[in-house]
């Protein structure tokens, strides 16, 4: 798969919807964005599945694994 996929996402924190660009060259990895709305900290976790596709969960910096 190539080239960057575009998901909505909502705010742990406000739950505002976001719009966030996948690269798959983030497959398996996390980071951390602080949300455009309320500036709290989202820690986003890039997923692919076996046919190449992404996915990306989100979760407060304080939520548990």
């Amino acid at each position: 798969m190539s080239g960057l996929t575009e998901e909505t996402v909502s705010c742990p924190y406000c739950g505002e919807l976001l719009e966030v660009l996948l690269d798959p060259e983030e497959a398996g990895q996390s980071y951390i964005e602080d949300c455009q709305v309320c500036c709290k900290p989202i820690t986003f976790t890039v997923h692919e599945d076996a046919m190449g596709h992404l996915s990306v969960s989100v979760r407060d910096e304080n939520e548990a694994y």
